[in-house]
């Protein structure tokens, strides 16, 4: 029954993602940021989440990763958190990164593909938006330079809310 849940979850976020706007509920998950605390999506309700999955070894990721660290720093007081949730399948590589690009935001692993499998993800880097009522409600897949306005737009339309 479970598979049969996640099956269905994953089709209707790979339909519906076409578009880019999401109308469903955000996942539950539960993930170990890279300082060792479990984050859990449910507890951030009532602030505005960006969930952006990435990789080391995935080019845009790492282009787009000092930018997303700015957009944190600049609306992390305005009720935003971001978390960076990395698919490495080896946690040393991850950490290699960081070590040259520092980020302030928390940085989950995923390496068991839990929450990548959860939340349907086709592309790297994906992120997904999820508002203060802990829906899901955009997903941008893929990175290219000056897409970071539409990542901060919909930031901005989602705290006004």
């Amino acid at each position: 029954m479970k598979t049969l849940v996640i099956g269905l979850l994953s089709l209707f976020l790979a339909i519906t993602a076409q578009a880019g706007k999401l109308s469903t509920p955000a996942p539950d998950i539960t993930l170990k940021s890279t300082t060792g605390e479990n984050i859990r999506l449910a507890d951030l309700k009532g602030k505005v989440v960006m969930v952006n999955f990435w990789a080391s070894w995935c080019g845009p990721c790492r282009q787009e990763m000092p930018l997303l660290e700015k957009i944190y720093t600049d609306y992390k007081d305005a009720g935003f958190v971001l978390l960076g949730v990395n698919v490495d399948a080896e946690t040393a590589d991850r950490d290699d990164f960081m070590k040259k690009t520092p980020m302030s935001f928390p940085i989950l692993d995923d390496s068991a593909n839990t929450a990548t499998e959860v939340f349907g993800v086709e592309a790297m880097p994906s992120s997904y938006f999820i508002d203060k009522d802990g829906k899901l409600v955009y997903l941008h897949k893929g990175y290219k330079p000056g897409e970071e306005s539409v990542y901060v737009a919909q930031i901005k339309k989602l705290l006004a809310q």
